[in-house]
């Protein structure tokens, strides 16, 4: 199997807790949010979380577009006022929910286990769809 992360990348994701996903509807208007993610294998999983949101589950703009076009990009990043160190892994893939009962099972372990605070957190059911992404191109870029 190959690794379409690669070492850099997943030393990279691995210590970041923040991803920005974007998307985009069917008319082509980008939409953009910050996310908690976990990286399983090859796959990129995230769920609509138990924090406050305008809508529930597949209602929220984010869940709306990428039912209607799949297409996504994930962008986590290293920003810092020294130029020199900045860094990003960009993801651009393909997003589904997860229908899965295993790979649901394990997709939510490989995330309660990145952020202790869902471990608190009721993170299935309808209102808490899990998503999976798919790359399909990974870049890695560093100012040096």
């Amino acid at each position: 199997m190959s690794d379409a992360f690669g070492a850099d990348a997943r030393a990279f994701l691995s210590r970041h807790r923040v991803a920005h996903l974007a998307t985009a509807d069917p008319a082509g208007v980008p939409h953009v949010v910050p996310l908690c993610y976990a990286l399983d294998g090859e796959t990129l999983y995230f769920v609509v979380d138990a924090k406050p949101k305008r809508r529930p589950g597949l209602a929220l703009k984010r869940m709306r577009n990428l039912l209607a076009n799949p297409a996504v990009a994930f962008v986590v990043d290293d920003y810092d006022e020294d130029w020199s160190t900045l860094a990003y892994v960009l993801v651009r893939g393909r997003a589904a929910v997860v229908t899965d009962i295993a790979e649901a099972g394990r997709a939510l372990a490989s995330l309660r286990a990145k952020y202790p605070q869902y471990r608190a957190m009721t993170l299935d059911g309808p209102e808490h769809p899990l998503v999976r992404i798919t790359p399909e191109h990974v870049h890695v870029w560093r100012a040096s």
